[in-house]
């Protein structure tokens, strides 16, 4: 299995867009990405009550016996909370698009990110669908130009590419993705926009399997601000070009695919916790020997998303009883008596706790640990055989100043 440099348009078949259409000042806000064959298709969106129009209508796209050939994104406005306008403004989009591309509406997923409440203003938005769709191409520019188009507050553009080899029909398997988020992450999805595109050939019923299960380690464990947005959208389309033997039960091929799936899923939720608002370091937390998996998933989730955590991460303070106090509300299951905690930075490492109690540490030492870009907190719970992991960021000062204006 290899990772690389690459997007939604490395898999064969796929072409993608991103151009500015006039939603946004002077940025990308259009991103379209097409398939020439149809696709099987899986998802997975917010948990939040309020959901987007375009959220509402994926969900009831997802599965519909229906295959599908594109995803159409917009930023700037995310559609949400405008009733039954937002409802119709959103078929205009898929609309729009499937007469761009001679497909019909019911094969077109869409996307928005930005600022709720507000109005698309439909006649930018239809002109630049119609841009996009002229600039459709299968390079891997295109693709970059995409994820850009659904930037927000985000400071990087989120890409990654993965292939593995069907070793038996001696065919090589391709994925790409794509993905937005920087504030509004919380686990149980973020404030995330995510397209991953494959190559593969499966049925739908196991690629939506496949979503469910590596969502759950990878784009469900991160936080950044303890918010969940309205808009979150995670969805993959495999139209099979690759030529493999079409996956209709769990073989070693779909368990390859599952791996290289997480490796692109995991890939892309790092690089969103690490690009939260205002944030200047990645915060991986690390719970092992669990009594169950569902106490190491809430132990990690409630280091990772405690504010005070998050503070004293940015301020580099090795303060270990916010990270004990946090695990001690999460309603994980575990004995405090019992908990080695410690700090690791690529080789280094820093023990701070063991069975519950403080160990005489260098606070220089750990101090300069924590000033990296990435750091891991090492929590031993001495309990079981049961882990996780989960990813954060630091809480800085520009959170707050990126936040306190973010309409204007």
């Amino acid at each position: 299995m290899r990772k690389y440099k690459g997007n939604v348009t490395t898999p064969i078949g796929f072409q993608a867009a991103g151009v500015y259409a006039g939603i946004r000042k002077e940025k990308k806000d259009i991103a379209l990405v097409y398939s020439e064959a149809p696709c099987a298709a899986g998802g997975t969106f917010t948990t939040n009550r309020v959901k987007a129009a375009p959220v509402v209508w994926d969900m009831e796209l997802l599965h519909n016996g229906i295959p599908k050939h594109a995803v159409v994104l917009n930023s700037g406005i995310a559609n949400a909370c405008m009733g039954q306008q937002g409802v119709e403004d959103n078929f205009r989009m898929a609309a729009k698009t499937a007469k761009e591309l001679g497909i019909t509406p019911g094969q077109v997923f869409t996307a928005s990110t930005g600022i709720i409440g507000q109005p698309l203003p439909m006649d930018v938005v239809e002109k630049g669908i119609a841009m996009a769709a002229a600039e459709l191409k299968a390079e891997e520019a295109s693709g970059q130009a995409a994820a850009e188009a659904i930037m927000t507050t985000d400071t990087v553009c989120k890409t990654v590419a993965c292939s593995f080899m069907d070793m038996d029909d001696e065919i090589e398997i391709h994925l790409g993705g794509m993905s937005k988020g920087s504030g509004m992450i919380h686990p149980n999805m973020a404030t995330m926009l995510s397209v991953v595109t494959t190559d593969i050939a499966i049925d739908e019923a196991l690629l939506q399997e496949a979503v469910s299960s590596v969502v759950a380690d990878t784009f469900n464990m991160i936080s950044v601000d303890r918010d969940t947005s309205t808009n979150d959208t995670f969805l993959v389309l495999a139209n099979g070009m690759a030529g493999n033997p079409k996956i209709e039960k769990k073989n070693k091929v779909y368990d390859d695919f599952v791996r290289a799936l997480f490796v692109v899923c995991k890939d892309l939720a790092k690089k969103m916790a690490r690009d939260g608002e205002g944030a200047s370091k990645l915060l991986e937390v690390k719970v092992r020997h669990a009594k169950t998996k569902w106490d190491a998933v809430l132990a990690s989730k409630a280091v990772v998303s405690s504010n005070l955590v998050k503070t004293a991460f940015f301020g580099s303070d090795a303060n270990w009883g916010r990270v004990l106090c946090a695990m001690g509300y999460s309603g994980a299951d575990f004995d405090p008596e019992k908990v080695d905690i410690s700090l690791v930075h690529e080789d280094d490492e820093v023990e701070l706790v063991s069975q519950g109690r403080a160990l005489p540490f260098s606070e220089n030492e750990a101090t300069a640990m924590l000033s990296q870009e990435k750091v891991t907190f090492m929590i031993n719970l001495n309990d079981g055989y049961e882990k996780a992991t989960a990813w954060g960021c630091d809480l800085s000062y520009d959170y707050v100043k990126i936040n306190g204006d973010y309409r204007s």
